[in-house]
């Protein structure tokens, strides 16, 4: 428990020492100086959006503050190894209200050592788990660089959701981990409060995770994002591409952009070219074009699953649709693509353009427009396409021949 009193008294006299009047320190936190009155007299505690503000000005730690007492200068602590736990403690509160769920599987709150999650499914005879890690790559530099921070949220989230859907599953719980160098509240606060969205926007919860500081491995300011996913599907209504076969269809679902793969060649491009993230692309500068969120696929889906229409289904990211599709493809079958019926975007007109980039490294770094596959039966097709195009375009691409390679294209991508 805090001592009013003790903690009044530490700010009192820390701030004389400062050589500050409470007028003087109320200025530099912008606010009055009866607030800095009434923690002085022990009638009111500095709430958690100036505690570490009011720490920089007093010369000690947040932790130091919250004690009521300075920490010893000849011994070591974990305050002045850069880990303020107190100021985290904090943090942590300010971060339960987002991780607050209405879902009734999620059996209890922040503070426990782990999360607890129902996984009665009554309905489901045979109920499969599917697992899923992912990161933001190397968009989440680009997003802390140019103000991204709950966006690049949405980015993992969606990623990881689209990852597990492909397989007929329904997105449950996730588990977040943010690695820093430093705690800096409102930015941890914006991440946290990201990626609880996105997963509300993918019908899932937010159930807990991680948030470590590591002064000595990572540097003040940067941020380590990774989440994991477990969803749930009927073992019978797995879709993993087995009930493909010759005459199918392959639809292309749109994507908005690079999604989150990409980035380390865009990158490249930005070092050699600066000007280039202001320029504008279809109404909207460079920067703003490459930091669209990754598209959230579930919705547009989720209707179709257990109906036995969705042979199988390709996330498109990082080795674009040969290295993803193909991954669904059985062996003695193609997924023969039409390039030259490819929507491309004009961002991918621009990279192209812009980096002189070959059709092949287009294809393999890129999703040139296309977010998902979805492979159905012909005499389906018209109706998947109907539906999904409720959410996002969506359009025919190829067929499943017999042959050898799993993908194969025929054509060229039209960029005029």
């Amino acid at each position: 428990m805090m001592d009013s009193i003790r903690v009044g008294n530490f700010i009192m006299n820390k701030r004389k020492e400062a050589g500050m009047t409470q007028q003087q320190l109320a200025e530099k936190l912008n606010i009055s100086f009866q607030s800095v009155s009434k923690w002085e007299t022990g009638n009111a505690y500095p709430n958690v959006e100036i505690l570490c503000d009011l720490a920089t000005a007093l010369g000690v730690t947040t932790d130091e503050i919250l004690a009521g007492n300075e920490k010893s200068e000849d011994g070591l602590s974990y305050s002045k190894a850069g880990v303020d736990i107190a100021y985290t403690d904090t943090i942590k509160r300010e971060m339960a209200k987002h991780l607050e769920s209405e879902d009734k599987r999620v059996l209890n709150k922040m503070g426990a050592f782990a999360s607890l999650y129902d996984i009665h499914f009554p309905t489901m005879k045979e109920p499969v788990l599917v697992l899923k890690s992912e990161e933001p790559g190397s968009k989440q530099k680009l997003a802390m660089e140019y103000g991204y921070t709950e966006s690049i949220c949405h980015d993992m989230i969606n990623h990881l959701v689209n990852d597990i859907i492909v397989m007929g599953a329904k997105p449950l719980a996730v588990l977040d981990t943010i690695v820093c160098g430093n705690a800096e509240k409102d930015t941890i606060k914006s991440l946290v409060k990201g990626i609880a969205d996105a997963c509300r926007e993918n019908d899932c919860a937010l159930v807990g995770g991680e948030t470590s500081i590591q002064p000595l491995v990572v540097d003040a300011g940067v941020y380590v994002l990774t989440s994991s996913i477990a969803g749930i599907v009927e073992k019978k209504d797995v879709v993993d591409g087995a009930a493909i076969q010759e005459g199918d269809v392959v639809l292309a679902v749109a994507s908005n952009g690079l999604h989150t793969n990409g980035y380390s060649l865009v990158r490249m491009l930005m070092d050699k070219a600066p000007q280039i993230k202001l320029d504008k692309i279809d109404g909207m500068t460079f920067i703003e074009q490459i930091m669209k969120p990754h598209t959230p696929y579930y919705k547009a889906v989720k209707d179709l699953f257990g109906q036995g229409i969705l042979h199988g289904m390709a996330h498109i990211t990082g080795g674009g649709i040969e290295g993803n599709l193909g991954r669904v493809i059985q062996e003695g079958l193609t997924a023969q693509i039409d390039l030259s019926k490819i929507r491309l975007l004009p961002i991918f007109k621009y990279i192209k353009s812009s980096g002189k980039i070959s059709d092949e490294e287009m294809l393999h770094t890129f999703n040139c427009g296309i977010g998902m596959n979805i492979v159905v039966d012909q005499k389906d097709a018209p109706s998947v396409i109907r539906h999904i195009s409720k959410f996002y375009d969506c359009y025919e691409i190829g067929r499943i021949r017999s042959g050898e390679e799993r993908v194969g294209f025929v054509n060229r991508l039209e960029w005029i």
